[in-house]
């Protein structure tokens, strides 16, 4: 049997039945039963949800606060404090929507009404041979968006492990499920390997990833530390970068999916300015629907050498 690229679909062992997991193991219940609700009704719970994660303290908040005001100072204190409002909301149809990216039967996801635009770039690419970088933003709904893509496209995706052991093997089978492939994120060799073989990768480098591979480059003018992943996956395996978006729609109308146009002349000659590059390309998805971004992320904790501390 041809081994599958990738980490492998991890066993049963049982030490995942020692007593102090038994709550991650309610909680992998819990989900599950939400994922078995109909759309709209997992919508009406996740507002719910969202309502409550607004009006209750947290130092999240705060983290969020700091970010928009820093990445929208063309805001008045009133319209940045709504849009911390509404992000906070929003989190709560995030908790649902990783249940149902990951415990989702496939009829259930079957069922959510998606847009899907650009499909076109990727045929092309695929058409010259070439590997194809899926490069997003960490929305709200990005595992859930993962899973409907995979409708479509054979894609697979690069993780960071759970710290509990229990959620890290359930969501790495559920992964497992739809997609490709998954890859750790340090392991570059199987990565490269698997685009050069024409494979289609999703990839999301916008986060503050503490790795020794970042440059200091703009998001949204402030200064940030970035993964250069990009730039080097797409130098290492001549793949083509093409920028894919997801938003949600209103109510229960569900969400566009859109693959841009691939983004000319990457990889170029320097990472530093192929990852600004990247980051422009996500401010602009960010742009348009920016309560579903991951504000509580501490995008800018990593500081260059005299750089105050934000956070």
């Amino acid at each position: 049997m041809v081994r599958m690229p990738g980490t492998p679909r991890p066993p049963f062992t049982r030490s995942l039945l020692a007593p102090s997991l038994w709550p991650a193991w309610l909680g992998v219940g819990v989900m599950k039963l939400i994922a078995m609700l109909p759309f709209p009704l997992l919508m009406g719970i996740g507002r719910a949800l969202g309502w409550m994660i607004e009006r209750l303290p947290s130092p999240r908040r705060k983290v969020a606060a700091t970010n928009v005001a820093l990445c929208f100072p063309e805001l008045d204190a009133k319209a940045q404090a709504a849009l911390v409002d509404a992000h906070l909301r929003d989190i709560g149809l995030m908790l649902i929507e990783f249940a149902l990216g990951w415990m989702g039967s496939d009829r259930a996801i079957g069922r959510i009404p998606v847009r899907v635009e650009g499909l076109e770039h990727l045929e092309s690419a695929r058409a010259q041979g070439h590997g194809v970088l899926l490069v997003g933003g960490h929305f709200s709904h990005l595992e859930l968006c993962a899973r409907l893509v995979s409708q479509r496209i054979r894609i697979a995706g690069m993780y960071r492990r759970m710290d509990n052991p229990v959620f890290e093997w359930t969501v790495l089978r559920a992964r497992l499920g739809y997609a490709r492939a998954m890859f750790d994120k340090d392991d570059i060799r199987g990565t490269v390997k698997y685009l050069r073989s024409g494979g289609t990768l999703w990839y999301a480098p916008d986060q503050d990833m503490r790795s020794k591979d970042n440059a200091f480059v703009p998001f949204f003018g402030v200064i940030a530390a970035t993964i250069t992943g990009t730039h080097h996956l797409a130098r290492l395996s001549h793949s083509v970068v093409v920028p894919f978006f997801h938003r949600r729609l209103p109510g229960s109308a569900g969400y566009v999916l859109r693959l841009g146009a691939p983004l000319a002349n990457m990889p170029g000659a320097e990472a530093e300015a192929d990852t600004a590059r990247v980051n422009l390309c996500i401010e602009d998805m960010v742009r348009e629907a920016p309560e579903q971004y991951l504000w509580v992320h501490k995008r800018f904790k990593t500081r260059p050498e005299g750089y105050p501390p934000i956070y």
